[in-house]
């Protein structure tokens, strides 16, 4: 039987964040949920909240933390580009000053500490699909580099530390990942996509939607996480987190129009400055050292998003 342990998660009530509390909780740990619920939101963690083995804390990772935990699982982060270049600076601080003062409290503890990187690290990228060995082509002094150098930032960070002060470290990148809870707000691709459909709006696709991207469920992103923290402590990543499976924009947008039935059209406008052309992930790594690979297709995943949708819809509509 599993010991139980006591986790840390930042970015607890987000997307992400909320599925993990929740996965950890069905395996006996006792889980601390920190936000400041800039993007998270309590309904997200509002099933858990008189749970015995769940806490709730505001805070924002920017600040230090003094608790006593085992493991740290750090997702505090704006992660859509609606999110963070409302406030660039402050997501700059979020990535940095988050990541030190996580592997602060890791160093203290002397915890397990899981940064929660991003597939934005690879830039727009010149190899297809990327490894982890790829260093990227990103723009540093663009309107996405808050978000794409803040990670890039605290991976080395990470990796410092380890090699400073032999912390206990993993590193996943993660790649685009959908399911409920998503911010319908958010602007990104499949939340936006689906809400436009089901408000049988126009469907406004950047660019000509031949750009691709590779869309991974929530449960298994939760998963992949979950086996990297699991591993020995000389597996310290990075490793991609996400589904291989390659779509357009364009093949995405028929998909949702097709799946919602919706009398939407497709618009399409000019595309955002360093826009990706390209992203898939090179999962071998996850595979090999994890036993880890996505099993949710995409169209599976993507019924269970536009029910959660339409049930946020038809509250709102009660209301």
């Amino acid at each position: 039987m599993e010991t139980q342990r006591r986790v840390l998660v930042t970015g607890g009530a987000g997307f992400i964040g909320s599925f993990l509390c929740e996965a950890l909780l069905a395996r006996g740990q006792e889980v601390l949920c920190v936000d400041n619920f800039y993007t998270g939101t309590r309904r997200n963690v509002e099933q858990l909240i008189d749970h015995k083995r769940f806490e709730l804390v505001r805070h924002d990772v920017t600040f230090p933390l003094y608790v006593e935990v085992d493991d740290i699982y750090n997702l505090a982060c704006p992660a859509s580009p609606i999110h963070y270049q409302r406030d660039p600076v402050q997501t700059t601080k979020t990535a940095v000053h988050g990541a030190i003062n996580m592997l602060g409290l890791a160093k203290r503890v002397k915890a397990r500490v899981l940064q929660a990187s991003t597939s934005e690290i690879y830039g727009d990228p010149q190899v297809h699909p990327q490894t982890e060995d790829y260093w990227g082509n990103a723009n540093m002094i663009g309107p996405r580099s808050c978000y794409d150098e803040g990670k890039r930032c605290a991976e080395t960070l990470f990796f410092d530390y380890r090699r400073q002060h032999g912390l206990r470290i993993k590193v996943a990148r993660i790649f685009n990942t959908y399911g409920p809870r998503m911010q319908p707000n958010d602007g990104r691709v499949v939340s936006h996509f689906i809400m436009q459909a089901l408000k049988n709006e126009p469907i406004t696709v950047f660019g000509d939607g031949n750009q691709t991207r590779s869309f991974c469920f929530v449960d298994d992103l939760v998963d992949g996480l979950m086996r990297l923290m699991d591993t020995k402590d000389d597996v310290t990543g990075p490793i991609n987190l996400g589904n291989p499976g390659e779509f357009t924009i364009r093949a995405l947008a028929e998909r949702v129009i097709a799946l919602t039935g919706t009398r939407s059209r497709i618009e399409y406008r000019p595309l955002p400055v360093d826009d990706p052309k390209q992203r898939q992930p090179d999962i071998t790594r996850a595979n090999k050292v994890l036993g880890w690979e996505p099993a949710i297709a995409l169209e599976d995943g993507l019924k269970l998003t536009i029910a959660y949708f339409e049930k946020l819809l038809s509250q709102t509509d009660a209301s």
